[in-house]
């Protein structure tokens, strides 16, 4: 569905992505792991149309993304803030792109309706965004970017904001919903145990470098991601209690 070869970019001198080269299919869910400043919001961005790529090829579905602008890509780029529009009601944030699309309002109604049952937000539906917690906020971003279908959804740490417990259950309703709709995704953490949760494919992303994993069981070992001494350290305090 997404192939992705040899992208390269720069700022200034500075060299952020070097050579990535990555395939998604259709469905799947590509957790990138790494560290802060290794480049894993500028590969999202490029992919969303936020940033040019110096070099490389970008093709969803057969389709050269380069020439598209970002509102022609039918790619969703969710952050860790959810970004609401702060004067509409959750029933018109989520129902904000299909508006735009002129869709009838019948159709409307019953979309919105459905998909605030399916994130367990129909008793807010008239409710501002400042009148939800964070857990809320983000489910609404969710619904409003699912509604439209997007051909790929991007993830750059959406749920960094959100205490543990929160964190947890957002992710788990990511799978679910994620599976609902099939819907391919690139969801970039520097958790470990998040990206184990979430993807169905898993890549490590270091000082521009993307390394891609044919296994989950290749990932866990590579040293870079850490899981292998974190596991060894939980057993060690298990074993001494």
């Amino acid at each position: 569905m997404l192939t992705v070869t040899s992208l390269t970019k720069r700022f200034g001198s500075q060299p952020v992505l070097l050579n990535v080269s990555l395939e998604l299919g259709s469905g799947q869910v590509l957790a990138v792991l790494g560290r802060s400043g290794g480049g894993k919001t500028t590969l999202l961005k490029i992919l969303a149309g936020l940033e040019a790529p110096d070099d490389g090829q970008l093709y969803l579905l057969g389709q050269d993304l380069r020439p598209l602008p970002p509102n022609e890509r039918q790619v969703v780029y969710l952050y860790q803030e959810p970004l609401l529009f702060p004067h509409l009601s959750v029933f018109e944030n989520v129902a904000f792109g299909l508006r735009i699309r002129r869709v009838p309002e019948p159709e409307v109604q019953a979309q919105v309706t459905a998909m605030l049952a399916e994130l367990d937000l129909l008793d807010h539906a008239r409710k501002a965004p400042h009148q939800l917690s964070g857990g809320q906020r983000q489910r609404v971003a969710f619904g409003r970017a699912l509604i439209i279908r997007p051909r790929l959804l991007l993830l750059d740490e959406p749920f960094g904001n959100l205490d543990a417990q929160t964190r947890a259950d957002m992710q788990q309703l990511f799978l679910h919903v994620s599976r609902q709709h099939q819907i391919s995704s690139i969801f970039v953490t520097h958790d470990s145990r998040e990206a184990l949760t979430v993807g169905s494919r898993f890549a490590y992303l270091e000082a521009g470098q993307l390394t891609s994993f044919a296994a989950r069981a290749d990932f866990v070992q590579d040293p870079r991601t850490g899981i292998t001494s974190e596991l060894a350290f939980w057993r060690s305090v298990e074993a001494q209690r």
